[in-house]
């Protein structure tokens, strides 16, 4: 169902379409946390080490279809808001077509690329063939990605958070189901893993898109509605590629990571690989609610209410920290027992690798989510500059301190401590540029409407002499 975020309290808006869009990603998440609970459980320590470090590389090609995402969304979104549903519906259009030309580059590049960088990162010789294996076959349903990702971001330009969620509650749940049946009962090792992966996501995609297409067909178009439009879609690539390059140099400087991480071992491969399927649940968590946020902000300046925006703000900080309470101390004092969802070992130096990960980021997660609330904001608000400036401050601190600590008598504990740093500063940076920007917006908004209403009452005076001086003659 379609809803307009420009009416009703700011807080009750946001909780009520933001709680399913954290339902989903947890969803979202299954996929990758499956295949490596799978991989750890049914196939050994080294398959776990195999797709967790895929994953670091798969995190590229979802930074592309996350861009497109966003950026069609913060479009679609602004146009719904504004009730211009002709330039909504070829927002749409356009954004689809780029992103299948986009994902076919992506596609190329990756079965041809991916082995290489494997071995660039010094990938361990006892995990390469696989690594490679499941890469392979996770290029090839990339076209499900892109669009089901596209999917989402127009679901939720609309308002609509919760059909996403029904998607992806029944195709990740079904792709735990598959990954045991290609694995334990088929014996088909990590390259069942990712086809499983390739079938569930390839179904929620096909049906994602049907609902889309009719959900799109039921708004009244007032004129022909154009299919591609080069301005449109430079409009949605303002948005999408300071996104994209976003999360790119973010899968970028954690490729950089696990190539650090990989020259300890196997085993501290393993309990990284583990923990940060755990912690990007959380993060990836943060940052949907953020474009969720997003899309809230993109609508009210759609709709011309900034006053909205600010109110917003708060109540996606008090909706990311009441949900920060029990994800902090679940980790931080019962982290051990979710790391054995993927392991055997209870006491080996992997689980002990990943409880440490977790203890020293989990209490941070205070902080990183409120930058990420802050970056929807700025994201909606089209303040893009101000956006990749916090988020590359914080990844470049990150990758530089990981790399000059490991290399000290900390070893791999350097490397998980870089992390808060960088949140820490890319979140006051964040704060900075939101607080600035607002109040200029605030203030030049009230002015706007003050100017709109004298020129306004201007054309009704100037009409009403003209009508007069008729009458007269």
């Amino acid at each position: 169902m379609n809803k307009d975020l420009t009416v009703g309290k700011p807080s009750q808006v946001l909780w009520k379409f933001c709680l399913p869009m954290f339902g989903s990603i947890i969803f979202q998440q299954l996929y990758n946390i499956a295949d490596s609970l799978v991989a750890g459980k049914f196939i050994g320590e080294n398959a776990l080490a195999a797709v967790g470090n895929s994953y670091e590389i798969t995190l590229i090609f979802i930074a592309f279809a996350f861009g497109c995402n966003i950026g069609c969304s913060v479009i679609v979104s602004r146009y719904f808001g504004a009730k211009d549903y002709d330039e909504m519906k070829t927002s749409v259009y356009t954004s689809l077509i780029g992103s299948a030309v986009l994902c076919a580059v992506l596609m190329l590049i990756g079965l041809v690329g991916c082995h290489s960088l494997l071995e660039l990162i010094n990938t361990p010789e006892e995990i390469l063939a696989d690594s490679s294996l499941y890469l392979d076959i996770y290029v090839l349903g990339l076209p499900f990605m892109f669009f089901y990702n596209i999917a989402t971001g127009i679901f939720s330009a609309l308002g609509d958070s919760k059909t996403p969620f029904y998607f992806l509650a029944v195709s990740s749940l079904s792709n735990i189901g598959v990954d045991i049946l290609f694995v334990a009962g088929l014996k088909m090792g990590v390259a069942g893993v990712a086809w499983a992966t390739f079938l569930c996501q390839g179904v929620s995609c096909v049906l994602a898109m049907v609902v889309v297409f009719r959900r799109i067909s039921a708004f009244k178009s007032t004129h022909k509605v154009v299919l591609f439009s080069w301005n449109m879609l430079g409009k949605v690539a303002m948005v999408a590629i300071p996104s994209i390059l976003q999360q790119s140099f973010v899968s970028v400087g954690n490729i950089i990571l696990q190539s650090v991480i990989n020259t300890f071992g196997a085993s501290v491969i393993a309990g990284y690989s583990a923990a940060v399927k755990l912690n990007n649940m959380v993060i990836t968590s943060f940052t949907t609610l953020g474009n969720g946020i997003s899309n809230y902000t993109s609508q009210n300046m759609g709709a011309g209410k900034m006053d909205r925006v600010h109110k917003g703000f708060g109540a996606g900080r008090n909706l990311v920290w009441i949900i920060c309470v029990p994800i902090v101390l679940l980790y931080f004092f019962f982290g051990r027992f979710l790391l054995l969802l993927f392991m055997n070992d209870p006491q080996g130096p992997a689980i002990d690798t990943g409880m440490l990960f977790l203890r020293i980021l989990s209490p941070f997660y205070f902080v990183v989510s409120l930058k990420l609330v802050t970056d929807g904001i700025l994201r909606g608000c089209g303040m893009m500059v101000r956006f990749m400036i916090a988020t590359f401050s914080d990844l470049i601190l990150r990758v530089g301190i990981a790399i000059v600590l490991s290399s000290t008598a900390l070893g791999s504990t350097g490397i998980w401590m870089a992390w808060p740093v960088g949140w820490c500063i890319g979140t006051g940076l964040s704060l900075v540029f939101y607080f600035t920007a607002i109040r200029k917006i605030l203030a030049e908004s009230p002015a706007k409407a003050e100017a709109e209403g004298k020129a306004a009452e201007a054309r009704a005076e100037a009409e009403f002499a003209a009508d007069a001086e008729m009458e007269t003659l």
